[in-house]
């Protein structure tokens, strides 16, 4: 008998709260407190926070619940539930295995940058960049991209942090630990929110932000939207699927997507209204690029009265929501090799940490032993490459396979779908919206894989 007939009964969440809050903890991550500001920054202000939120129920809601659904009415990881729910002699589990690879695939780069937010969280409690100038602190951020035993170091942290907390369990590690994480991250996000919008020179920045002016808008303003609308809440890896495998059927899953999509962009907008009313106060560029975070905010925190404090305060909301991310994609890759090969939760999170930190290497070397490889033209680097096979081809190709899926009846069917979706009390996933979700929306998911394409070449 093999270990995968003697694992025991499948784990489940212990309370909806904790469904919800480990769901939005895996789309709450980087892309809200790195990304989304300065692209906010770039392309608008408030006309393309308005033109994100509409993408948002576009684009998200609808491949969220199509997600929670493959999940919960398989009852297995991404994978096998497709193998288990697919008309018999079709392939469709072989995307299910395609959106477990994306899940490794974005590990390889997401664990080394969650490890410099720690490192930052660090840095700056202990003063490191008090009384450094502009200069001087992009110089500090350069000379530790390039320490590949620093870069080493603190990745090695996040795996060991992320895998420890899925070793003890789904109730006693990832739901406890992922309820104390989002509580930790909303309260220094209100803290640091009311401390940015009452600084001298804010309203500024506050106007921009809230007030939409519409004759900013573009193509390029639309299509920054669509892709930041699309993946903030990481549809496409099956990560999501993970956790609606994990809860029972008393609730629609129409309303839970709702949820999961407002916390997550609640942290977003809050997110931005840290970030670039303090930029205005300062007079510095809020759409300045991947800089914002870790050049662009040391310098203000060190003009800012008790400044050494606020930036320990905001890098440790930064690792905050980063962990959260990497808990909830390394739940995903346990359930998967439990499922399929009967590990115990204790040898999956042995294994699974010892692949993960070695697949990660490359990219924690990037800046340093590695910074010669340039695999997408001069400029750029393994982190460069990872990110775009994960963005652009994996994330939306895991989407569009998911939306097929359902849509179609040489799929799992429209109808097995809106039943399972529908199942228990809530709002209802409406069914006169399948012309949309049929000949649209994976027209749109396309659009934006061939945009990202044109833009890396």
């Amino acid at each position: 008998m093999s270990e995968k007939d003697l694992r025991p009964e499948r784990e489940q969440l212990a309370t909806r709260l904790g469904f919800l809050l480990v769901s939005a903890g895996c789309a709450i991550g980087l892309g809200n407190v790195w990304r989304f500001p300065f692209i906010t920054g770039m392309y608008g202000g408030g006309a393309f926070v308005i033109v994100y939120l509409v993408f948002l129920l576009l684009l998200g809601i609808p491949v969220l619940v199509m997600e929670y659904s493959i999940g919960r009415a398989g009852r297995l990881n991404i994978a096998d539930a497709m193998r288990k729910l697919e008309k018999p002699g079709s392939k469709w589990h072989i995307f299910g295995y395609l959106a477990i690879l994306g899940g490794v695939v974005g590990l390889m780069f997401y664990t080394t940058v969650a490890g410099w937010s720690i490192a930052y969280m660090y840095y700056t409690l202990t003063g490191k960049f008090a009384g450094l100038g502009p200069e001087e602190i992009g110089a500090s951020f350069g000379a530790f991209l390039g320490n590949s035993a620093e870069t080493v170091f603190w990745m090695a942290i996040v795996v060991a942090l992320g895998f420890g907390v899925c070793s003890r369990g789904l109730h006693k590690g990832v739901e406890r630990i992922s309820k104390s994480l989002m509580a930790g991250l909303f309260f220094i996000l209100i803290v640091l929110v009311v401390r940015s919008v009452t600084l001298p020179g804010s309203m500024e920045g506050i106007s921009f932000y809230l007030y939409p002016d519409f004759s900013q808008l573009s193509w390029e303003t639309v299509n920054a939207a669509m892709g930041q609308a699309f993946f903030t809440l990481s549809i496409g890896i099956g990560g999501m699927a993970v956790f609606g495998s994990y809860i029972g059927r008393e609730k629609r899953l129409a309303g839970e997507s709702i949820n999961v999509v407002a916390l997550d962009t609640s942290v977003a907008l809050l997110a931005g209204l840290v970030i670039i009313p303090a930029a205005f106060a300062f007079s510095i560029d809020a759409g300045s690029g991947p800089g914002l975070i870790f050049v662009t905010l040391p310098n203000i925190f060190n003009q800012i009265v008790g400044g050494q404090l606020w930036g320990a305060l905001f890098f440790l909301f930064l690792s905050l929501a980063a962990m959260t991310t990497v808990i909830a994609i390394f739940e995903n890759l346990m359930a998967f090799t439990i499922d399929e090969w009967g590990w115990t939760r204790k040898k999956a999170a042995l294994l699974n940490g010892v692949g993960v930190f070695l697949l990660s290497l490359p990219c924690a070397l990037s800046f340093g032993t590695l910074s010669r490889i340039e695999p997408l033209g001069p400029g750029t680097g393994i982190l460069d490459l990872e990110d775009f096979i994960f963005t652009n081809n994996l994330l939306p190709i895991g989407a569009i396979s998911f939306v097929l899926f359902c849509a179609y009846n040489f799929g799992w069917g429209w109808d097995k779908f809106t039943e399972e979706a529908n199942a228990g009390e809530g709002i209802r996933f409406p069914r006169w919206i399948r012309p949309y979700i049929v000949y649209v929306l994976p027209l749109i998911i396309l659009l934006l894989m061939v945009g990202g394409w044109m833009a890396a070449l």
